[in-house]
């Protein structure tokens, strides 16, 4: 009915946050730019928050699209179909308590599990050139 909802509340706020934090980094950047020794930095964490966004919008837009097929969801007002009678109203309710909130947490969770091994992986490539430079010198 509205499970959609959840997922898509929690983009809007990954989003804002991303947006902040980008912003942040992208200034440090500049501040602490040195021409001379460009090496390669580990992604930040905006750049992570972005993977998640994408994730949450392109779940919550299959999601809504999904109802708006099944005609869940309509074009004129209360929108939700579920909205317009309270016995409804209050199913609609438990759906987006559980079915809502267990997707947008596992789809978190599966965010959680990427931003470890990419940080797992940036430490062994890291680790890999400073083997190669104290083999070389």
């Amino acid at each position: 009915m509205a499970c959609f909802l959840v997922p898509t509340a929690e983009a809007i706020v990954t989003t804002v946050i991303s947006k902040v934090v980008s912003a942040k980094e992208k200034k440090q950047d500049l501040a602490h730019v040195d021409v001379e020794k460009i090496e390669k930095k580990p992604l930040g964490f905006g750049k992570k928050l972005k993977w998640l966004n994408a994730m949450l919008w392109g779940g919550s837009a299959l999601l809504a699209f999904e109802h708006v097929w099944h005609g869940e969801v309509t074009p004129f007002f209360p929108f939700l179909t579920a909205a317009s009678n309270p016995a409804d109203a209050a199913d609609m309710l438990h759906e987006m308590a559980t079915s809502g909130v267990a997707m947008a947490g596992l789809v978190t969770l599966v965010w959680v599990g990427m931003v470890i091994v990419s940080g797992l992986m940036e430490r062994r490539a890291e680790q890999a050139a400073a083997d190669t430079q104290e083999v070389q010198s």
